[in-house]
């Protein structure tokens, strides 16, 4: 919905020639949306560019919402989504905070009266549609990439490469072991052993509910990946109902040392590198 030349002077006028009364006003009916969830020196600050974005565009002539002369106000309402979106508002609470001024202009508009009063507000309410509808989906967007960005931050989290001797590193993995999840155990265990330049990898997959080939398959690539560095892998954590599925399946593991436990494999991996190890025997009884 673009504006004519002459609608678009008499928005400006509107809005530039009672400044103070305009922000105050839009300020307060925002305020009561909220609830108090933004200062109101923030708030103003906020409602105050939007002000400025929107009598600058209209002093230009036609207010297009997609044309170059309005980039100034779409920045303006880009700004506004993503700082909400990152503070934890709602698209909702964002958007009417673009609506609220719509309450603003029907009590200039009634105060001024004048022949094109009704015509002026129904065109102006249309524009500031438009204008919330674009601040929606300028919200939308960055809510989703800040979803990606933390599911990203999670998935990082959730395998961990740890260091548990000098040239031994270890992947404790949790839960269930998808595509992406294995690329990134994969790219992480890669880059900590050229990190550490360490001879040996456990990947433990005790905290994995279930072995079924797609979960064998990822563990085989990053084992041959692991291997391509230098780099020999043991596989830990194989429980007896583990060990029962891989031998239905047919899944072969082929040369690459299975142990039951994390213990077990570290204590694999010190004997073949001449460390002397002890298994701690049961306490008898008096």
């Amino acid at each position: 919905m673009a504006l004519s030349t002459e609608e678009s002077g008499r928005l400006a006028a509107l809005l530039s020639g009672q400044d103070e009364r305009v922000t105050t006003r839009w300020t307060e009916i925002v305020t009561s949306s909220l609830r108090g969830r933004l200062s109101q020196a923030e708030l103003r600050r906020q409602v105050q560019d939007l002000h400025s974005a929107i009598v600058a565009t209209g002093e230009q002539g036609i207010i297009d919402l997609s044309a170059d002369n309005a980039a100034e106000l779409r920045a303006a309402l880009a700004e506004l989504s993503r700082g909400r979106a990152r503070q934890g508002f709602s698209a909702t609470e964002t958007t009417v905070s673009v609506f609220a001024l719509k309450d603003v202009l029907a009590e200039l508009l009634q105060e001024a009266g004048g022949p094109n009063a009704l015509h002026d507000y129904v065109a102006f309410s249309k524009l500031v549609d438009e204008m919330g509808l674009f601040t929606f989906e300028s919200f939308v967007r960055t809510r989703e990439s800040l979803i990606a960005d933390q599911a990203e931050q999670l998935l990082e989290l959730s395998t961990p490469v740890v260091k548990l001797w000098e040239g031994v590193v270890a992947v404790p993995l949790v839960g269930t072991l998808d595509s992406a999840r294995a690329q990134v155990v994969m790219e992480r265990l890669l880059q900590t052993l050229v990190d550490t330049s360490s001879p040996y990898a456990i990947i433990d997959i005790t905290g994995v509910p279930a072995v079924d080939t797609q979960v064998a398959q990822h563990i085989l690539k990053t084992v041959v990946a692991a291997r391509l560095m230098g780099a020999d892998c043991i596989i830990s954590g194989i429980r007896p109902q583990i060990a029962q599925t891989i031998v239905a399946l047919g899944i072969e593991f082929g040369d690459i040392a299975t142990k039951a436990s994390l213990a077990d494999a570290l204590r694999h991996v010190l004997r073949l590198n001449g460390v002397e190890t002890a298994r701690r025997l049961p306490r008898r009884n008096a």
